[in-house]
């Protein structure tokens, strides 16, 4: 056989090295040992694919990889350059690559065969139509054996042999069709095979990815076909050769081989889903490649693959110059890979965190995050900010004030996909995509929807993040002048509902053409336009109301609560001052008029000042409807204007207060308190101070539900053509009493009228209702007729006695027209006043200076100084020359401290003076009186203090003179005062006992 590689020359070549220095032949030895147990233990299908790689390459052919596992033999055909010697006396030595000179090769070291020799004793590879070269563990280890100087070294080596030394030139392999070359390896045993299976199964597109020359890998296991390719992956690519200066500087700390080698490359691959960049794969290792597969992390969702220089053990990039220059490169191209990618927010995926899973990954990391932020990477939906710079005034020689500010715009053309433009220059807001196009305009390079605001990687760009009240600020100047109301809503469309805080500032078109900041404090008037820039008023232009402007504190304005607001009352108290009244008017004719306001809602609205039939300016409420229901009953006063009459209406003019038929003032939940109770009526204060005499002492003003009144009662002239309307409904209701706290008082109306002239030129509560109370008889006059009595009780007309000193003030009323001597009241209605009165707690009223009394047989109105109040019948002897109050003797005590006067027996002693004997009372005496005493006293003329008596009650014993001064001790003595007069009969004659017994029972 023609040994058409010179493997026999090779081999005797390495044995006679190995002759002549057996360290030589263990050097080899434990060099292949720890390629193929230790950097290339696990690396047999990359270095299969790297030198199908390299014969593709040499070939100019695709490449194809086909790894075929049948049984415990595993076959690798591929396309291109045919095995050649060259090749051959690369695979059979250590650390001399064949392909040192070609660039781009994969190859370089010279060792990667090696890694068959942890897999097989027999490897053998071969081309289309040439020899093939084999090598044989056992055929290599008789060989050894047979030179005696290398015996002791093998015994050593427990027979152990470099494989891969000593080729074996051997017959034609089998090269399936459509392949230049096959390498073929019987595997060692079941371990091996096993550890195939898992390289066949992990092998993934990073090798043909880092492995240009080679497009595909078919691998076939279990009758099943895989093919794995660099489909579906964007790739950026960076390759250059060092000129002689750079191989000096960079490859001054690197080996010879590779200093012959001047070339470098940089690679990135980031894995594309749906038209956007993903994840890598599970099966693609996250290393970098250096083409193949080394043990250095890279945590990055993106392939490098580089000609990092390596390090001895062929799996972790070695430090040094030249590895400092890839990493900038590498950086470089990962921007270029990033600025070639859709510009989605998937791009922040692949910005690197700072902290990296090694060194080489933190300093590639660090390296790209020092270009990120001024590379233009970023869809923006408006330009960035133009970048200013100026003259340094510290490095001029000499100072010049009219230095020209210089200004460059980074992005100054708009491109087709719009402006991209560098993280530094971006802006990103939290929002929906509506927001974003709505405020673009202000915001410089403003990211579009869907860039995550807070997400990390756009502060590693250099992202300016944008709050929303930040864009609120940004909402002013040039920008927003002349802005159309319409397109203020379109953008409170857009804003966001539940960020109040943040749209505290937010600008607001006004109706008179203002632009406010803030919503609150203006108002969203409903209904009609209306032109109130006379009030004064912050009312948004109704193109510009929504919802959200509510929402920020603006008031929903109806034309009712403009009429309310405090700018629109200061605008009516101050309109009569004025110098232009007119505007006002108008406006607040107009709220009133869509309002649809009644008389006397809002009663303020009478101090508009508007035009009187004689020209001058009046208060609406001093003014009068032309043939109104009022101007037959009320003084005589001016007229409205005819021309606010022909324009607004009398139902109108009558709400703003002009007077037509009586304004009735309607409120709710008042507080009765002179602050806040003021509805402009007249001695509305006193009316306050009434109420409050009525209630108990509150803590707090106490409110009332409903308040109703009529107002201008001062102003009515004709009282009897005015009652009949005020007394009949709806004004009728105005006259009801109000319950508050519990406590039933007048209301303002019945109160101001019970208090002036209005029946008959009297006031109502000095009359009294006809064939009332007969107590009342004399001390009020009759009430006229025409009005129904429960309105002339409203009123204040009096009824009842008990109604009359139930009320406030009744009773000392009461006690003042009793002390009137020109009123006539008889002996028995005197007593059922006093007995009434003595039921009155004496803190209501204070004590009379006069008083009605009896003086003798008469009624006289005499000095309270002289008058008394008698406590006991015995005592009325002692004094009969004063003025006597006389009512029930129960009483007498109550009535001493109602009207602060004495008592009889505070005033004598009523000692008894006089002797006289004791006597027995008559048996007969106990049927009437069963408890009566059973002596008595018996004087021939009784003293009491030294005036004739006819009996006296002293020291319980009784002492008189007579029958009849027995009769009335006995009944007083015993309570039975009553019976008095019986028993004097029955003293008188005992017989009669029966028929008094008989009254008796009839009593």
């Amino acid at each position: 056989m023609v040994d058409s590689f010179g493997t026999d020359r090779m081999r005797a070549a390495v044995l006679t090295a190995w002759t002549a220095s057996p360290a030589r032949f263990r050097e080899d030895a434990n060099a292949e040992e720890d390629f193929a147990l230790g950097g290339y233990r696990d690396r047999l299908i990359v270095e299969l694919a790297q030198n199908a790689a390299d014969a593709a390459m040499r070939g100019g052919v695709p490449g194809v990889l086909r790894l075929r596992l049948d049984g415990d033999v595993l076959t690798a055909a591929n396309t291109g350059a045919p095995l050649d010697a060259t090749g051959v006396e690369g695979l059979s030595t250590l650390r001399v690559s064949g392909k040192r000179d070609e660039a781009g090769a994969a190859g370089r070291f010279g060792v990667g065969f090696a890694a068959v020799v942890s897999v097989t004793d027999e490897p053998a590879i071969g081309s289309r139509g040439s020899a093939a070269v084999r090598w044989s563990r056992e055929e290599t280890a008789a060989l050894v054996a047979s030179v005696p100087g290398l015996a002791p070294e093998l015994a050593g080596r427990s027979g152990h042999v470099p494989l891969l030394r000593l080729p074996f030139e051997t017959e034609p392999l089998s090269v399936p069709d459509g392949f230049d070359t096959v390498v073929r390896l019987p595997l060692r045993d079941k371990t091996a095979v096993e550890a195939v299976r898992r390289m066949l199964a992990e092998t993934s597109p990073a090798l043909p990815l880092g492995l240009p020359a080679l497009t595909a890998i078919e691998i076939e296991t279990d009758g099943e076909l895989r093919r794995v390719t660099g489909d579906g992956w964007r790739l950026v690519a960076d390759s250059g050769e060092f000129t002689a200066e750079q191989v000096a500087e960079l490859f001054a700390d690197r080996p010879t081989e590779e200093r012959a080698r001047p070339y470098w490359s940089v690679r990135w691959a980031v894995h594309m889903t749906s038209g956007e960049a993903g994840p890598l794969p599970a099966s693609v290792p996250a290393v970098v490649h250096a083409p193949t597969p080394s043990d250095e992390a890279l945590d990055l969702p993106a392939l490098l693959i580089a000609s990092f220089p390596m390090a001895t053990d062929r799996r972790h990039v070695a430090k040094g110059p030249l590895t400092d220059f890839l990493v900038d490169k590498a950086a470089e191209a990962y921007l270029r890979l990033l600025k070639d990618l859709p510009r989605t927010p998937r791009l922040l995926d692949l910005v690197p965190a700072l902290m990296g899973k090694g060194e080489l990954d933190a300093r590639i990391r660090r390296a790209i995050l020092r270009r990120l932020p001024g590379t233009p990477l970023l869809p923006a939906l408006s330009a960035p900010a133009p970048a200013v710079e100026t003259a340094s005034f510290s490095e001029a020689a000499v100072y010049e004030p009219d230095a020209q500010w210089h200004v460059e715009h980074p992005a100054s053309e708009k491109g087709p996909d719009g402006w991209v433009i560098a993280g530094r220059e971006a802006a990103v807001v939290a929002g929906a995509g509506e927001l974003l196009e709505a405020i673009a305009a202000f915001v410089p390079g403003l990211l579009p929807a869907g860039w995550p605001a807070r997400h990390p990687a756009l502060a590693s760009l250099g992202v300016r993040r944008v709050e929303l009240a930040d864009v609120v600020d940004l909402l002013s100047g040039e920008g927003v002048e002349g802005r159309d109301p319409a397109w203020w809503r379109s953008v409170y469309d857009v804003l966001p509902y539940d960020d109040p805080e943040s749209l505290g500032a937010l600008p607001v078109p006004l109706a008179d053409g203002r632009l406010v900041r803030g919503p609150r404090g203006t108002l969203v008037l409903t209904g009609a336009a209306l032109d109130l820039e006379a009030l004064g008023l912050r009312i948004v232009h109704p193109d510009a109301a929504h919802p959200l402007l509510l929402r920020l504190g603006a008031a929903e304005a109806t034309p009712r609560t403009v009429l309310e607001d405090t700018l629109t009352r200061t605008a009516i108290s101050e309109s009569l001052d004025s110098p232009d009244p007119e505007p006002v008017a108008r406006a607040v004719l107009s709220l009133v008029d869509a309002a649809g306001l009644a008389p006397g809602e809002l009663p303020w609205l009478a101090e508009l000042a508007l035009r009187g039939a004689d020209g001058e300016l009046y208060a609406a409420g001093e003014l009068l409807l032309p043939g109104g229901v009022l101007a037959g009953l009320l003084e005589e006063g001016p007229l409205v204007a005819d021309a606010l009459v022909t324009e607004y209406g009398s139902r109108v003019l009558a709400a703003a207060g002009v007077l037509d038929g009586f304004a009735v003032v309607n409120d709710s939940d008042v507080l009765l308190d002179h602050d806040e109770c003021d509805h402009d009526l007249d001695g509305e204060e006193d009316w306050l101070d009434h109420v409050h005499d009525l209630l108990p002492d509150l803590e707090v003003p106490p409110v009332v539900a409903e308040f109703t009144a009529i107002r201008d009662l001062e102003l009515v002239a004709d009282w009897p053509a005015a009652l009949p309307l005020l007394t009949r409904p709806p004004l009728r209701a105005a006259l009801h009493p109000l319950r508050v706290d519990g406590v039933e008082v007048p209301s303002y109306t019945a109160w101001w009228l019970a208090g002036h002239p209005v029946l008959d030129g009297r006031r109502p509560r000095e009359l009294r209702l006809p064939g009332a109370d007969p107590l009342l008889q004399g001390l009020y006059a009759d009430a006229p007729p025409g009005l129904d009595e429960s309105a002339l009780s409203m009123l204040g007309v009096r009824t009842t006695l008990a109604d009359l000193l139930a009320s406030h003030g009744g009773p000392e009323e009461l006690l003042d027209l009793m002390a009137d001597a020109a009123i006539d009241v008889d002996r028995a209605q005197l007593r059922a006043l006093w007995i009434a009165l003595a039921g009155i707690e004496p803190s209501r009223v204070a004590p009379p200076s006069r008083v009605r009394a009896v003086l003798g047989g008469d009624i006289v109105v005499a000095p309270a100084d002289d008058v008394v109040v008698v406590e006991a019948p015995d005592l009325l002897q002692l004094v009969t020359s004063r003025p006597l109050v006389l009512a029930s003797y129960d009483l007498a005590e109550s009535l001493s401290e109602l009207l602060d006067l004495p008592l009889a027996g505070e005033l004598v002693t009523g000692e008894v003076t006089s002797q006289g004997e004791t006597r027995t009372v008559p048996a007969e005496v106990r049927s009437l009186l069963p408890t009566a005493p059973g002596t008595y006293v018996e004087h021939d003329e009784l003293l009491v203090d030294g005036v004739p008596c006819a009996w006296r009650y002293f020291d319980g014993a009784i002492h008189c003179t007579g029958v009849d001064g027995l009769a009335r001790g006995l009944a007083w003595a015993v309570g039975q005062w009553s019976d008095r007069l019986a028993v004097a009969a029955l003293l008188r004659d005992p017989a009669a006992v029966p028929l008094l017994l008989a009254e008796a029972d009839l009593s």
